[in-house]
């Protein structure tokens, strides 16, 4: 019992942490990197190190951390999303589900796939491919709901998904010429520092994830 106490303090503690970080990200310059109307957003970062750390449930939870975060920038809490108020005006709610759900479903998954990887590799290798997946995912999921629920949208389209000709792009197309270098860099940083923590974390046995470790 006393050790299920030590556990769910470190969680919270770690939590805790974890939200400041993200909350420190969204209001200030340094956890967003502007390219055109994007992006880069560090914000993953948190989200992959407590999936690593507290599995799909703390990876969820603190994906909806980011999604909130999200959300508020797009009424201008925080630095502001460009692209966020612009949506925003079309339908609030329908921002917010774009914002938050993604970033959840996120979280959620990178925790399920540390659990997997874990199983058939060890942990330095299983905290990399999480942070990786952590950052491909939120992209993947972000642009899938963009396009989903704005894409039919007069002006949005006219606004992102136009080119120089005045050619409406095709959504594949759209999605592809717009995150490129964003997720990209989203995933260099994911993968170095999510990982990195998150072995840390583990060898240091500030928290308990079953691993499987490598006989020497």
């Amino acid at each position: 019992m006393k050790e299920k106490a030590k556990i769910s303090t470190r969680s919270l503690v770690l939590m805790g942490l974890l939200t400041a970080i993200i909350g420190v990200f969204s209001c200030t310059p340094i956890g967003s990197i502007p390219i055109g109307p994007l992006v880069i957003t560090l914000n993953v970062i948190p989200v992959a190190i407590a999936a690593i750390a507290l599995g799909p449930i703390g990876g969820a939870a603190m994906g909806a951390v980011f999604g909130l975060f999200s959300f508020l920038q797009c009424i201008g809490i925080g630095i502001p999303s460009t692209m966020g108020i612009f949506t925003f005006e079309i339908s609030p709610f329908c921002t917010f589900i774009q914002r938050f759900v993604p970033r959840v479903l996120d979280g959620f998954l990178a925790g399920c796939i540390f659990r997997i990887v874990s199983k058939i590799s060890n942990a330095k290798i299983s905290c990399f491919i999480t942070g990786f997946c952590t950052a491909l995912l939120n992209t993947i999921f972000f642009m899938s709901a963009l396009v989903l629920l704005f894409g039919n949208n007069a002006g949005f389209t006219e606004k992102y998904m136009t080119d120089e000709d005045g050619n409406v792009k095709s959504a594949i197309i759209y999605i592809l010429t717009s995150i490129g270098l964003n997720a990209v860099c989203e995933m260099i940083a994911a993968t170095i520092v999510a990982g990195a923590v998150g072995f840390a974390l583990i060898r240091a046995k500030m928290i308990y994830v079953p691993v499987k470790e490598k006989s020497e």
